[in-house]
């Protein structure tokens, strides 16, 4: 087994006290050598980590000593490679930005459906199927014949929404994202609106792959993750994907070979979009990584950015 256990995790809860909680978790992932990104903000806590598996198990116990926090949800999974180089809490208006105040998935939410009953759900013709994550995920892999929204960020979710209430009303709405926490703020906000049959999958993408086997699923492609492992399949192995460091999008081995492809400046995904000054700022960053390699050390730089949304 891979030595290096990786954690996704959520949970809302009201956490008005959520700055003085920081400074001594960023403390204990320290002292547990424990690395990443963990969100905090009033209406709860999201993050990934990574470290050994007694380590990971220590910060969630911690983490999970909070009365408020005792129901954390998260899933586990493992990788040879360090996904991580740096450990990082922040604090932010929301744990996952949607941008529309006062939806709370304490308050309202849809109907959780458990991975092993997803499929039964998701092909029932008269269900639309929403995949609530963004264009640079959804290009990589999704369930069949799930309708993307071709959002970039998920602010935009509301407007298209609003923009797809005829195609919506009326219908029962299942929704599926990453890890589950964006569908608790999407279903919530669906809820709010009027809609009435409401679902999501029940600890997201990851879950799914984990617990369904690969013979009897209904999805297509890898799942887009927020750490240097890029990519999972099924059984969350490492998939087959890197990332361009000019535009973030994931890029396989044909994008690689293409003519418009150059190592940390461009891919056929952006090339001709970026300016002069950032070709120049890209250029300096990739000679700085190479530079680093050539002494045997990792140039943080060089790293993939977690984008928790």
């Amino acid at each position: 087994m891979s030595s290096i256990c990786v954690v996704a995790f959520y949970h809302f809860a009201s956490l008005d006290d959520y700055r003085d909680i920081q400074a001594p978790l960023h403390e204990k992932c320290l002292n547990e050598k424990i690395m990443g990104t963990v969100l905090l903000a009033k209406e709860g806590i999201n993050g990934t980590i990574a470290g050994s598996k007694k380590s990971i198990t220590n910060i969630l116990e911690y983490i999970r000593s909070d009365g408020r926090l005792c129901d954390l949800v998260y899933k586990v999974s493992y990788t040879d490679k360090p996904p991580f180089l740096r450990m990082k809490v922040r604090l932010k208006k929301e744990i996952v930005t949607m941008g529309v105040p006062g939806i709370n998935p304490k308050n309202i939410v849809g109907t959780y459906v458990k991975p092993v009953d997803w499929n039964d759900l998701i092909s029932d013709p008269d269900v639309i199927v929403i995949d609530t994550r963004n264009d640079y995920e959804i290009e990589i892999g999704s369930f069949t014949n799930s309708i993307n929204p071709k959002t970039t960020s998920f602010r935009e979710f509301p407007e298209w929404v609003e923009e797809n209430d005829r195609i919506l009303s009326n219908k029962k709405i299942a929704m599926f994202c990453t890890g589950g926490i964006r569908c608790e703020k999407s279903t919530a906000y669906l809820k709010e609106k009027g809609y009435i049959d409401v679902f999501h999958l029940e600890g997201g993408i990851l879950k799914y792959l984990e617990e369904v086997p690969a013979e009897r699923s209904l999805w297509k492609g890898e799942c887009f993750v927020f750490d240097d492992r890029v990519s999972v399949g099924h059984d969350l192995v490492v998939g087959n994907y890197d990332l361009c460091h000019a535009c973030r999008h994931a890029i396989n081995q044909e994008d690689k070979l293409s003519p418009l492809y150059k190592l940390g400046i461009s891919c056929p995904k952006c090339y001709g979009t970026t300016s002069e000054d950032q070709k120049k700022r890209f250029t300096e960053r990739q000679k700085q990584v190479d530079l680093a390699e050539a002494r045997n050390e990792v140039h943080i730089g060089s790293k993939a950015d977690l984008r928790l949304k």
